[in-house]
C-alpha cells in the first residue's frame, strides 16, 4: 500500500480508503463489517470514511465499536455532517446549531474524543456560509477534529469560503470521480490544487459498473447493487447499453495491461496526483483485499491512450445520485 499527503495536514493516507455508505449503514451484518475492517488493516489502508447519515448512526456505530479495541493512532478517522438524522426536516444542515450537535452526537458513536478529518457533507446554501465556517472553525479549536473538508462543493461555493477564511480551512474534497464521472477535473480540480486541497474520490468504480460485472443485454448478479431495487436511485443513470457497451471495450484494454477491470479503473483515478486516495466499499474481505492491489500501479501512456480511445466521448452527464451541490452561497 502507497500512502499520499492530505492536503496541507500532516496526514498520510492509504492510497486506497474504506467507506461506509450503502454497506455499513445497515446492508452489510456486523460480523461482515468486522471482517472487512479487519481486511483493511491487513491490507495496508488506514483511512476509513464514513458519515452521521449514513444509516442514521448506524455506520459509525458499528465502526466505533469495531475501532475502538486498536490504538487510535493505528488509523485516521473521518465522517461528515449535513445530511437528516430524524424524521424532523430541520434536523440538518450546516448551522452552528446543527455541527455543534453533530459532532458530539458523531464522537459518541465513534467512541473518540476527535476525528482526523471533519467533513460537510454536502454545501448548505441556506446558511450563511460564514456561520458555517466559524461552526467548524470551533470543532477545531476544541479539539473534536484534526482537520476539515468538504464533498460535492461547486469551485463557486470553495471560492466563498476560500475567501472568507484563506486557503488554510480545508485540506481536502470529496466529490465523486471515474472514468464514467470526470466532470471535477475543470474547475473544481484546478480551484483545489492552488490552495493546497487534495481529493478523496468516491464511487471510483461507478458502483461496479467498471468492474465489468454487469453486461450489456444481461440480468444483473443476483448479490449485485443493480439487481437490488431499493438501489436504483444510484444505479440507473449506469445501467444502460450505451454506458455497459463502453465498459465492455475496456475489457481488452485491461486484458492487454494484465489488470482486472476493478484495479484498472482505480490506477485510472489515482494516476491524478491531485488525488489523495480512493474511497472502495466492500461487503466481503476479499473485496477489500482486491481493490487494495490497484495501490501503486502505474498505468502506461499506451494503457491511458486505449482507455481514451475506448471511452470516446461516452461519460454520465449527471453524477449519479444527481445534482448534489445546491447552487448559490448565502452571506450573512
Amino acid at each position: 500500500m502507497r500512502y499520499r499527503k492530505l492536503g496541507s495536514s500532516d496526514l498520510e493516507v492509504s492510497e486506497i480508503s474504506l467507506g461506509s455508505w450503502l454497506t455499513y449503514s445497515g446492508g452489510v451484518a456486523f460480523e461482515q463489517t468486522r471482517a472487512c475492517t479487519d481486511a483493511a488493516f491487513e491490507a495496508g489502508i488506514n483511512f476509513f470514511d464514513t458519515a452521521n447519515v449514513y444509516g442514521r448512526g448506524a455506520a459509525e456505530s458499528a465502526w466505533g465499536e469495531i475501532l475502538s479495541s486498536r490504538p487510535r493512532d493505528s488509523y485516521i478517522l473521518a465522517t461528515k455532517v449535513w445530511g437528516q438524522m430524524s424524521d424532523d426536516p430541520d434536523d440538518r444542515g450546516l448551522s452552528a446549531a446543527q455541527i455543534a450537535k453533530q459532532i458530539d452526537a458523531s464522537l459518541e458513536r465513534l467512541r473518540t474524543d476527535f476525528v482526523d478529518l471533519y467533513q460537510c457533507h454536502r454545501f448548505d446554501p441556506d446558511v450563511p456560509v460564514e456561520e458555517t465556517i466559524e461552526a467548524l472553525q470551533q470543532v477545531v479549536a476544541g479539539g473534536k477534529a484534526r482537520y476539515l473538508g468538504f464533498s460535492e462543493w461547486t469551485a463557486e461555493q470553495l471560492q466563498a469560503a476560500l475567501d472568507i477564511a484563506g486557503a488554510d480551512l480545508f485540506v481536502s474534497s470529496q466529490p465523486q470521480y471515474s472514468m464514467l464521472w470526470r466532470a471535477p477535473e475543470k474547475e473544481l480540480f484546478p480551484l483545489c490544487s492552488a490552495n493546497g486541497i487534495s481529493h478523496i474520490v468516491w464511487s471510483p468504480l461507478a458502483q461496479g459498473v467498471l468492474t465489468g460485472k454487469y453486461r450489456p443485454g444481461e440480468t444483473p448478479p443476483a448479490d449485485s447493487r443493480a439487481a437490488s431495487s431499493d438501489m436504483n436511485f444510484a444505479m440507473d443513470r449506469l445501467m444502460n447499453d450505451t454506458i455497459l457497451e463502453t465498459v465492455e471495450r475496456l475489457r481488452p484494454v485491461a486484458d492487454q495491461a494484465g489488470l482486472s477491470m476493478a484495479d484498472m479503473a482505480l490506477a485510472w483515478v489515482l494516476r491524478r496526483p491531485e488525488l489523495a486516495s480512493a474511497i472502495i466499499g466492500a461487503s466481503r474481505p476479499e473485496q477489500v483485499h482486491g481493490n487494495a492491489n490497484a495501490s501503486g500501479i502505474e498505468l502506461t501512456p499506451d494503457t491511458l491512450e486505449a482507455i481514451d480511445e475506448a471511452m470516446g466521448d461516452v461519460m454520465i452527464t449527471e453524477p449519479t445520485l444527481g445534482p448534489l451541490a445546491r447552487a448559490g452561497v448565502k452571506h450573512r
